[in-house]
This record gives C-alpha cells, structure tokens and sequence, in this order.
C-alpha cells in the first residue's frame, strides 16, 4: 500500500470517527444527566461522570412517576400495526410499479415521487377532520390509519423489486401462479432485506413521532413513548430532568437494540437499493 492510500484511509476514518463522535455526544449527554442528582445537573461546572450517583433514583421514578410500560406497549403495538398496513399496502403497489405493464404506469411512479416530497405535517388538518367526521378522534385508530401509505415503503420496494429477473415471475406464472400468490409467496422471501430496512425508518419515525400524537389523542392510556415523555416536563423547579433523561434512555434503548440487531441487512438493502 502507498503512502498516499494509507493518509487516504487515515483520512477517511479520522472524518468517520469525528461524526460518528458528534452523532453520539446527545446520547453519552442524555445517559450522563439520567445517572446525575439535580444538584449536578445545573452546577455550572462541567462533569461527565456523576459525583453523586442517582442513576436507581431517577429509573425509579421514570419507571413508577408516569404508566412507562403503558406507553412502550402503546408504542409496540402502534408501530407494529401501521408497519404491517404498510406492508400490505406497499408491496402489492410496488410489484406493480417494476413487474406489470399498464398505462400509466410512469404517471403513477411519478406521483409516488411527489409524495416523497410532501411533509406529513402538510398533512396534518386533512386527517384530523377525516377522523373527526368519523369519530375516531383519540382512538388508537386514529394513531394508526393516516400513516398506512407509505411512498418511502412503495419506492424501497418498487426499486428492489425492479431487481428480481423477469425470469422468476414467468416460471411462477407458468406454475400456475396468480399475480397475488406471486407477489406474497415469491417476492416476498427475496425482499426480506429491503423489508428489513425500511421497517426501520417506519419504526424508527413513529416510535419517536410527537406531533400527531399530540394532536389525534388526549387519553394518557393511549399516549405513545414520545407523548407519555411529557408527563415529566417541569418548567419551574427542573426537578424532573433526571427523571426525564432516565426515561428517555429507556425508550430509545428497544431502537438502539432493533437496529443492531438487524444492521447488516439495513446495510445490504441500503447498498442494493441504491446500486439499481
């Protein structure tokens, strides 16, 4: 190896390394104040380790102050259900979009482009007077039916599907196969990574959601992590800071442990994607 590739490579991990450090600062940060008293935590003196350990009182409290398991079993089955809407929703599309023939067929891929560029926030007032007008206004229905759509779920899927040789569908059709049996017991097994991946951001994205929780719920038993988090909010005193840090750690833990546990097709499906 030459000299210039290995100051190449240094280079190259030394950038790595400073944005992987810049990425984490927030949560060494959060796991710090959730281990400190508060008298730590306004001290005007810097220190990362606590000199007083709190970390068992301020768990306590985060676990028994507010339903905690409330509202990571709320979080669960919200994003499990709009994942699996999702699913059912994107992959039939997505075949469509890269297998069949149709008129029409690049319009509507277009559309779906466009929709990536929508905020779902634009979105906001249209489902809250949708589910008004039906009642389903603080319902756990109402946290999931506007998100069933996804366009990053149709377009991830529409570009790995666009992959797969035109070979394997002719022969599942000369099998016997209907358009649907292929799509759930053909592309399906194949797409397993790509799944994988976009699972992730869905999850990730509404696990962590504020904003339409705030809006479609008032009921503290149908709260998601990220609405029940404001149970702790202490303008005055700042009191629950520890607290609140502490239950932050507890809610981004279950996404930290997801998504090392499937990394590495997050990353093959990712690179595949991208490739076609």
């Amino acid at each position: 190896m030459s000299r210039r590739s290995r100051v190449e490579g240094l280079a190259r991990h030394g950038a790595l390394l400073l944005t992987s450090a810049f990425a984490l600062v927030p949560f060494v940060w959060m796991i710090s104040l959730s281990l400190k008293p508060p008298e730590e935590i306004f001290q005007p003196a810097f220190h990362l380790l606590p000199q007083t350990l709190h970390g068992f009182d301020n768990y306590r409290i985060a676990v028994t102050a507010a339903p905690m398991h409330r509202f990571l079993l709320n979080g669960l089955f919200v994003c499990a259900a709009i994942f699996s809407l999702q699913m059912l929703v994107c992959i039939p599309c997505a075949y469509a979009l890269a297998k069949l023939r149709f008129r029409g067929r690049d319009t509507l891929f277009s559309v779906v482009l466009l929709g990536l560029l929508i905020p779902p926030q634009a979105l906001a007032i249209p489902h809250f007077v949708l589910l008004h007008v039906f009642g389903l206004l603080d319902t756990y229905a109402a946290l999931i039916l506007p998100w069933m759509i996804s366009t990053l779920g149709i377009f991830l899927m529409r570009q790995f599907f666009r992959a797969i040789p035109d070979e394997l569908i002719d022969a599942a059709r000369l099998d016997g196969l209907g358009e649907f049996e292929i799509i759930w017991r053909v592309m399906l097994p194949v797409a397993v990574p790509s799944l994988t991946a976009f699972g992730i951001f869905s999850v990730v994205a509404h696990w962590n959601d504020l904003f339409w929780p705030l809006i479609a719920v008032r009921s503290e038993e149908l709260s998601t992590p990220a609405l029940g988090m404001l149970l702790f909010r202490d303008d005055e005193a700042g009191q629950f800071t520890g607290p609140l840090m502490a239950g932050a750690v507890i809610i981004v833990a279950p996404l930290i442990l997801a998504f090392l546990f499937a990394q590495q097709r997050f990353i093959d499906s990712i690179s595949f994607t991208a490739s076609n």
